[in-house]
C-alpha cells in the first residue's frame, strides 16, 4: 500500500545516504553482517517514486556514501582522483540498479502480489551484481552483498548456489522487511485492514528469518573438532599461539589425504611500504620466516610428533621482488632455504618477457630444479597492475604513471601441482592471486580442473591499516565454502589466514607484522553444487534481471502512449 511521505523526493534523499551507511557497516572492519539487510531495506523504501531518472539518482547518493568509505584503501595506494572515481564506479553499479528496480516495478504482477515483487527485486540486484562483476574492464566484484556474511549463516548458501545466490538471499531479506515495514505502518494507519497487514508483517518476517537462516542446515563438511578463531578488526593485536603447533583445517573432512603447508608472512621494513619498493628486505623477511618453519618441524620432530614434515611452503604475491629464473644469487637463496625446509616453495615473482609488459605470477621451486610449476594471474586489476586508455586517464590524474608496465594476462588454469611425497603423488592447487579471489570463475575453474585446496596469494602493503585485507578475507572463505575446499591467505603483511571447507576461519595472523601458520589442509575431491553448476547461475539470474526491466520499460512506455490515446 503506497503512502505519500515515503514517496515525496526529500524522504528518499534521507533515506539514501542511510542505505549506503548500513551497506558500509555490514562489511569488514566494522562487520555487523545484519545490516546488510536493514540497508538493501532502507534503499527499498528510498527507490519508491515512479520515476528511472530519480531512481538513478537517489541509488548513486546511496551506493557513493556505500563505495567511497568501502573503498578508502584505495585512496591509501594511491591519490584522491583514483579513490574517488573507483567510489564513482561502485556508486554507478548502485544506481543502475535503481534505474532498473524502478522499470522492473511497472510490471503489474511486480506491483500486484507481494511475493513476485520480493523476488523480482531480489533478481534485479543480483544481476546487477552480475553485470558490474563483468564490465566495465573485466568488472569490478567488490561490495557484492554476499561478500558481508561469510561469518554468518546465509554465507552457507554459496555451497550450493556461490555468491550470486547468497546476495539473491540477502536481497531478498531486505525486500521482505522494506515490505513488512510498509504493511506496519499501513496497519497502523488502517483500521479496518489492520488484523490483514499485521498478518502480512508477520509472513515477511518469518521467510525473511527463513532466506536469513535457513542456509544453516545445509549439508556443509563440517570437520569436527575443528576450532573457529574470532576475527576482529585488522587493526587489532592477535595473540600468537604455539606456532611450531600444526592448525587443523578439517583434517576429518578430508577426502584424498592431508596437505602439510607452512604459511609465511614476510612483512615490510615499514607500514605503508609497497612490497616492491622494498624487495631485499621483503625477500629476506621471507626466508627467515621459512627457516622458522624449518625450526618448527624440527621442534615438533624433537617432541616425538608423527607427521612433523612439511609438504610446501607458501609464500604471497611478490615475496620475492625479482624473477629468480633470470637472479642467481635469489635462485641460490631459495635453493639454500627449501634444502632446510626438505620441501617445494610456492613463491610470488614478476616476469618480465623480452617482448614486453609483465606477468605476476606464482612459482613452484625446488632444490636443484628451479621453476617447475608456474601460474600468471589472469585477471589483472585494471588502473592497480595495468592502465586502460592511458592517454585518456592521465589527463584526469598522473598517478596513472606509477604503473610503468602494464601487467599482461594471462589464458593459463589456475592450478599447479605440488608433489606430496608422503601422499605418493602430486596434489592439485588452485591459486587466485590478490584480487582475482573476487572473480568467482578462477577459483571454480581450478576446482573443475582438479585443485584439491586453494591458495590465495595476496600483497596488501600499499593498502595501509585500511580493511582491504579483511574484506579480501571474507571472499576467500566465501570461495572456500563455494568451492567445498579448504583455502588459505597468504599476504606479505597481513592479514593471512586459513579457512576449513566450509568456511570457518581457524586460524589468522595481525597486519603489518611477520608470522607463521603450520596448517593442516584436508584435501577434497567432490564438486559442492556450486561447483557443479558453473556459469550457469549467474547467466540466469543476469538474463532474468535484464528481461525483467527491459519488460517494465516496455509496459510503462505502453502504458503512457494509452494514457496519451485515451
Amino acid at each position: 500500500m503506497p503512502h505519500a511521505f515515503l514517496e515525496s523526493r526529500l524522504v528518499g534523499l534521507l533515506l539514501a545516504p542511510m542505505a549506503g551507511v548500513l551497506l558500509w557497516a555490514a562489511f569488514p572492519d566494522q562487520g555487523a553482517w545484519p545490516l546488510t539487510i536493514a540497508g538493501t531495506a532502507v534503499l527499498h523504501l528510498a527507490l519508491r517514486r515512479d520515476h528511472a531518472g530519480w531512481g538513478f539518482l537517489v541509488a548513486l547518493v546511496a551506493g557513493l556514501t556505500f563505495f567511497l568509505p568501502h573503498v578508502f584503501w584505495a585512496y591509501h595506494a594511491t591519490a584522491l582522483v583514483p579513490w574517488l572515481a573507483l567510489g564513482l564506479l561502485g556508486g554507478l553499479g548502485v544506481a543502475t540498479f535503481g534505474a532498473a528496480w524502478t522499470w522492473t516495478r511497472r510490471l503489474a504482477w511486480v506491483r500486484e502480489r507481494a511475493w513476485v515483487h520480493v523476488l523480482a527485486f531480489a533478481t534485479v540486484w543480483t544481476a546487477v551484481e552480475q553485470w558490474r562483476s563483468e564490465v566495465p574492464w573485466g568488472g569490478f566484484p567488490w561490495g557484492r552483498l554476499g561478500w558481508s556474511v561469510a561469518g554468518a549463516p546465509t554465507g552457507r548458501a554459496a555451497w550450493l548456489g556461490g555468491v550470486p545466490l547468497v546476495s539473491f538471499l540477502l536481497a531478498a531479506a531486505g525486500a521482505l522487511l522494506a515490505v513488512a515495514v510498509t504493511r506496519a505502518v499501513g496497519a497502523v494507519r488502517d483500521r479496518p485492514a489492520r488484523g490483514r497487514q499485521w498478518g502480512s508483517v508477520a509472513v515477511c518476517v518469518v521467510v525473511g528469518g527463513v532466506l536469513v537462516w535457513g542456509p544453516a542446515a545445509l549439508p556443509l563438511p563440517r570437520a569436527a573438532g575443528t576450532a573457529a578463531v574470532a576475527d576482529p578488526p585488522v587493526t587489532a593485536t592477535v595473540e600468537a599461539p604455539d606456532r611450531s603447533a600444526f592448525v587443523d583445517a578439517g583434517t576429518s573432512v578430508a577426502q584424498s589425504g592431508v596437505l602439510r603447508a607452512g604459511i609465511v608472512q614476510g612483512n615490510v621494513p615499514n607500514p605503508g611500504d609497497d612490497a616492491a619498493y622494498n624487495a631485499a628486505a621483503v625477500l629476506r623477511n621471507h626466508l627467515d620466516g621459512t627457516r622458522a618453519l624449518a625450526g618448527d618441524a624440527a621442534t615438533r620432530a624433537a617432541a616425538g610428533g608423527e607427521g612433523t614434515a612439511l609438504d610446501v611452503v607458501l609464500w604471497p604475491e611478490d615475496s620475492t621482488g625479482y624473477d629468480p629464473q633470470h637472479e642467481h644469487t635469489v635462485a641460490s637463496m631459495l635453493d639454500d632455504v627449501a634444502r632446510e625446509t626438505g620441501t617445494p616453495l610456492l613463491l610470488g615473482a614478476q616476469e618480465w618477457p623480452a617482448t614486453g609488459g609483465r606477468y605476476n605470477v606464482m612459482l613452484l621451486w625446488q632444490e636443484g630444479q628451479g621453476v617447475t610449476q608456474r601460474y600468471a594471474k589472469q585477471h589483472p586489476a585494471p588502473f592497480g597492475e595495468y592502465i586502460p586508455w592511458r592517454p585518456l586517464f592521465r589527463l584526469f590524474s598522473s598517478q596513472v604513471d606509477r604503473v610503468t608496465t602494464d601487467m599482461i594476462a594471462a589464458t593459463n588454469p589456475p592450478v599447479v601441482d605440488v608433489p606430496a611425497p608422503v601422499l605418493g603423488r602430486q596434489v592439485r592447487v588452485g591459486l587466485a592471486i590478490c584480487f582475482e579471489v573476487a572473480y568467482d570463475e578462477i577459483l571454480r575453474d581450478a576446482v573443475r580442473r582438479g585443485a584439491q585446496v586453494l591458495v590465495v596469494p595476496t600483497n596488501n602493503a600499499s593498502f595501509g591499516t585500511s580493511p582491504e585485507s579483511t574484506q579480501q578475507l571474507q571472499m576467500t572463505r566465501l570461495q572456500a565454502i563455494a568451492s567445498g575446499r579448504a583455502a588459505v591467505q597468504v599476504s606479505t603483511v597481513g592479514v593471512s589466514g586459513v579457512i576449513a571447507p566450509d568456511g570457518t576461519l581457524v586460524a589468522r595472523t595481525g597486519l603489518f607484522t611477520a608470522d607463521r601458520i603450520n596448517a593442516l589442509l584436508p584435501l577434497r575431491t567432490t564438486w559442492t553444487p556450486a561447483v557443479a553448476a558453473g556459469y550457469w547461475p549467474g547467466w540466469v539470474v543476469s538474463a532474468t534481471g535484464g528481461l525483467l526491466a527491459l519488460g517494465g520499460l516496455a509496459s510503462g512506455m505502453a502504458r503512457r502512449r494509452r494514457a496519451s490515446a485515451a
